[in-house]
C-alpha cells in the first residue's frame, strides 16, 4: 500500500480532518530548537484510542513507519520524519478523565499538556510533581515516553516515578489497557515501565495515570549568590537535612548563565550583582499557607555566617518569585545571546562535576575558543551545557569532547531528554553491550517490523 492509498483508507476510517497530507503537515516544526519542518508523507490526528489503534494497525499491515508526535519540545531529534513515513499526533486526545483527591491520582489522555494537568490537580488540592519550562506545550504522553525530568526531581523524582499505569497501543494496533491507579500492584513484570523512556519505539501511549501528592500549603523561594562549588554542595546538604527533605528545587546557575540571561539578554532585571561564581534558586515546600520567610532566612543567615553565601534575595510576592524563575527558565534569551548553541543534557556524580567542567572548558578554549554556559538541577546530578559560537560542522567533534569522559566518571550522556537520533552514536558510553542487546530484544519483540519511530535510540 502506498502512502497515498494509506491516507485515503485512514481518512475513511477516522473522519474529516483527521488525516493531512505532507504539504499540509509541512508547516509544523520539529523539536523545540529545530526550525526543520515536519517532512512526513501523512500527518494523522486520531481523536481517541480506537483511532490510534486503527492507524497503527493499518501502518503495520502496510509496513510503513510511524513517528509519534508530542508537544514539539524535544531536544534530541526524536521526531524526524521523511516522506515515506506517517506522523501520528496525539494533539486531539486532550481529555482529563479523573482527578481523585483520595487516591491521589490523575488520569488523562496523552495529549493533555503538563500545564493543564497541573491546573486540574491543583483544583483538587494536588500536584503532579513534574514541572518544566515548557509546561504549556509539553504533553503528558511525551513526558512519559522521554521520562522527562525538570525542576522538581530532587523531591518528586522523574516522570516515570509518577506513573501508576499507562494505556498503550502496540505497533500492530493491539491496545494494552494498563491504567492502574494503585501504588502497590506486585503482579509480575512492570509492563507500563517498559514504555517509560522508550521514546515511541515500543508503542504509542494514549492515556496516563499519574501519582499525585498533596499540594503544599506554601513555598519559600530564594536566589542565593554563592562563593564556590563546594559551598553550593554544602548548602544543598544542609537545606535537605534541616527541612526534612522538603527542598523542591535546587537550581544552580553558573556565573556564565546568570551573566548571559540576567544581564546581557536585556530581558530581566538582575536581582543580585553579577559578580558571584554561582547562583542558586532554591525552593522549599511548607505545610503552612503563610510560613513567612523567616525559616529560610535563618538557614541562609547560617550559610552566610559559614562563609558560603555572598548575598541573597527572598521574594515576598508571587510576582517577585515568578521573576526569579523567569531568569532560570529563559532558554530562548540564552540562545539569542549565544547566537545559537549546541545544547547538552548530562548527569554526573556531584563530586566529579567541578573537575569535569574545568577540563571541558580547557579543551574547548584550546580547540575553538567557544563560550561555555552551564546551569542545572544539581540536586539530582543533572547539568545543562550550552556551547555558543560554533558551526554545525563542528558538532561531532564537540560531542566527543562533552561525552567521552562521562563513561569513566559514571555519568550519562542524557539526564532527562532521551536519546533520539542525535545521541544514538554515543549510547555505548552509558549502556553496556549487554544492555543494548537486551534493549534491541525488547524492541523487536514488541515491534518486529521496526515501524515505530525508526532510527530513534538505536540509530
Amino acid at each position: 500500500m502506498s502512502i497515498a492509498d494509506l491516507g485515503r483508507h485512514l481518512s475513511e476510517r477516522l473522519g474529516s480532518g483527521a488525516v493531512l497530507d505532507g504539504a499540509d503537515a509541512a508547516g509544523r516544526l520539529v523539536g523545540w530548537t529545530v526550525s526543520q519542518p515536519l517532512g512526513a508523507g501523512l500527518l494523522v490526528r486520531p481523536a481517541d484510542t480506537d483511532g490510534v489503534a486503527t492507524t497503527l494497525a493499518a501502518c503495520h499491515a502496510a509496513g510503513i513507519g510511524v513517528v509519534p508526535l508530542g508537544g514539539g519540545t524535544g531536544l534530541v531529534d526524536g521526531v524526524a520524519a521523511t516522506g515515506d513515513l506517517v506522523a501520528i499526533s496525539l494533539e486531539r486526545l486532550r481529555t482529563i478523565h479523573e482527578v481523585d483527591a483520595d487516591d491521589r491520582v490523575l488520569i488523562a489522555d496523552a495529549g493533555v499538556t503538563l500545564g493543564a494537568a497541573q491546573r486540574a490537580a491543583a483544583a483538587s488540592g494536588l500536584e503532579v510533581g513534574i514541572d518544566l519550562g515548557a509546561r504549556d506545550s509539553a504533553q503528558l504522553g511525551g513526558l512519559v515516553a522521554t521520562n522527562a525530568g525538570g525542576n522538581g526531581v530532587i523531591r518528586h523524582g522523574m516522570t516515570g516515578d509518577r506513573v501508576l499505569g499507562l494505556e498503550v497501543v502496540l505497533a500492530d494496533g493491539t491496545v494494552i489497557p494498563g491504567l492502574r491507579r494503585i501504588v502497590k500492584d506486585n503482579t509480575g513484570y512492570d509492563l507500563s515501565g517498559l514504555f517509560v523512556g522508550s521514546e515511541g519505539t515500543l508503542g504509542v501511549i494514549t492515556k496516563v495515570a499519574l501519582r499525585c501528592t498533596p499540594l503544599p500549603a506554601g513555598r519559600l523561594t530564594a536566589l542565593v549568590a554563592v562563593v564556590s562549588f563546594d559551598a553550593v554542595v554544602a548548602i544543598l546538604r544542609d537545606l535537605q537535612v534541616r527541612t526534612a527533605g522538603a527542598v523542591a528545587a535546587f537550581e544552580v546557575m553558573w556565573h556564565s548563565f546568570y551573566q548571559a540571561v540576567a544581564v546581557e539578554s536585556g530581558q530581566h532585571r538582575a536581582p543580585l550583582p553579577p559578580d558571584a561564581p554561582f547562583y542558586v534558586l532554591v525552593e522549599v515546600e511548607t505545610g503552612t499557607s503563610d510560613p513567612g520567610p523567616e525559616m529560610l532566612a535563618h538557614l541562609l543567615d547560617d550559610a552566610m555566617g559559614a562563609g558560603h553565601v555572598l548575598d541573597a534575595v527572598v521574594p515576598h510576592t508571587a510576582a517577585d518569585r515568578e521573576a526569579l524563575w523567569a531568569i532560570r527558565d529563559d532558554i530562548p534569551a540564552l540562545t539569542e545571546v549565544l547566537g545559537g548553541r549546541f545544547a547538552y543534557d548530562i548527569s554526573l556524580p556531584i563530586g566529579t562535576m567541578e573537575a569535569y567542567l574545568e577540563e571541558l572548558s580547557r579543551r574547548l578554549a584550546t580547540r575553538c575558543g567557544s563560550r561555555l554556559v552551564v546551569f542545572g538541577h544539581l540536586g539530582d546530578g543533572n547539568l545543562h551545557l550550552s556551547i555558543g559560537g560554533l558551526q554545525g560542522s563542528e558538532r561531532p567533534a564537540i560531542d566527543d569532547l562533552v561525552y567521552a569522559p562521562l563513561s569513566e566518571l559514571g555519568g550519562s550522556i542524557s539526564a532527562e531528554h532521551g536519546i533520539g537520533r542525535s545521541r544514538s552514536p554515543h549510547l555505548h558510553l552509558s549502556r553496556s553491550p549487554e544492555e543494548i542487546a537486551l534493549m534491541r530484544t525488547l524492541k523487536w519483540a514488541l515491534d518486529p517490523k521496526g515501524i515505530l519511530n525508526p532510527g530513534v535510540i538505536f540509530g
